[in-house]
């Protein structure tokens, strides 16, 4: 399990890049020396069905431009085969640095190998890449943390610190080819097992394994599907009090299954639900009281991270970062730049999200 991360710089940070080194893989040096400023630069993003990865990539492109470079934005629409495409034509179009949120965390070797031939310096953008030392740097942010936050939330709600229970919970996780996934369930699970092996959290459905529990493409349907299952099965009388979702689209599955047998109508409340991502319309259901939390991670600040890594590869510089341990991709340890998520509910989006600039009120009405 993942050994305790201190000292991470807060969200609100300004990355520090020094003047010498090169990349991980030599990637950089080959791309550095002032060569490259002004050139293209490819972005590859998952899907634009998830609100967060359009403003990533809209994020990336702004920030990229406003230092003087093009750059080349592309969705793979959650298919493999088109990101690898994509990245393809990057490559041939001259890119100078590829920044990449993989689909599939372990399906870009081949197409890296090209890149890593061209002299191309790759970041690994909050999804790591697997398999491969072609990837020179990761942009993420506290991916055990995310888990840790919607764990504690679930227990500081029912009360279990203080000895309240026992409580029905059902777990679900995210993708399987997401490497974040793995983490985001372990940091919750960190939290939910003691109270699992003490019996004040009870799981009715007996599903509790990673590969029980995931959610293939983070799809919010397979998710309701799912939870159509378990309250069939397993509490046609036992009432749901909890329920672990490690994203907000997976969160809208469940309150639509949850609420298709009663949950929040008179005399029968929906359970805690958590998420992640404050995406729009769940910060929308987290005001009307139906999703209960979500995590938080401002994306504006991760894609000024990503920026100026890619900034500093290709000027000669050396990017800065606060992990080089955690990071094992199955070829190498990739050094990595972590920001820390935070736990928005009622009590606190005005706060972090109005207040913050990630929102205005108009727009949560």
């Amino acid at each position: 399990m993942r050994k305790v991360l201190m000292g991470l710089a807060a969200a609100g940070l300004t990355l520090a890049l020094t003047a010498c080194g090169q990349s991980a893989n030599g990637a950089g040096g080959g791309a550095g020396g002032g060569d490259a400023k002004g050139g293209i630069v490819g972005i590859a993003m998952p899907t634009k069905s998830s609100e967060r990865w359009i403003n990533d990539g809209d994020n990336m492109v702004k920030q990229f431009q406003a230092k003087g470079y093009k750059t080349d934005l592309q969705y793979g629409d959650n298919v493999v085969e088109n990101q690898v495409s994509q990245i393809e034509n990057m490559i041939t179009k001259g890119a100078k640095l590829l920044v990449v949120a993989a689909i599939d965390g372990s399906s870009l070797t081949n197409v890296l190998h090209k890149a890593a031939e061209a002299k191309i310096p790759v970041i690994s953008y909050d999804r790591l890449i697997r398999g491969t030392g072609d990837v020179d740097y990761y942009a993420t942010f506290d991916n055990f943390k995310v888990g840790v936050l919607q764990g504690t939330y679930i227990v500081d709600k029912l009360g279990l610190a203080s000895g309240k229970g026992p409580f029905n919970v059902e777990l679900f996780a995210g993708s399987p080819d997401d490497n974040n996934a793995t983490f985001f369930f372990q940091g919750a699970m960190s939290v939910l097992q003691p109270y699992v092996d003490q019996k004040k959290l009870v799981i009715q459905s007996g599903q509790t394994g990673f590969s029980q529990v995931a959610t293939l493409r983070w799809d919010g349907g397979v998710a309701q599907s799912r939870m159509d299952n378990l309250l069939s099965k397993s509490y046609t009388s036992a009432r749901v009090d909890a329920v672990l979702s490690p994203y907000d689209g997976i969160s809208i599955g469940i309150l639509s299954s949850l609420k298709g047998v009663g949950y929040g109508s008179s005399g029968k409340a929906l359970p805690i639900v958590t998420g992640q991502d404050a995406e729009l319309a769940s910060v929308k259901s987290i005001i009307a009281g139906e999703q209960t939390q979500t995590v938080y991670k401002d994306t504006r600040e991760l894609a000024k991270v990503a920026v100026q890594m890619g900034d500093a590869l290709l000027t000669g510089g050396k990017p800065e970062v606060n992990d080089t341990k955690q990071y094992q991709n199955g070829a190498k340890v990739v050094p990595a730049y972590l920001l820390q998520p935070v736990s928005v509910d009622k009590e606190n989006y005005q706060k972090v999200l109005v207040d913050g600039g990630q929102y205005t009120a108009d727009q949560l009405k």
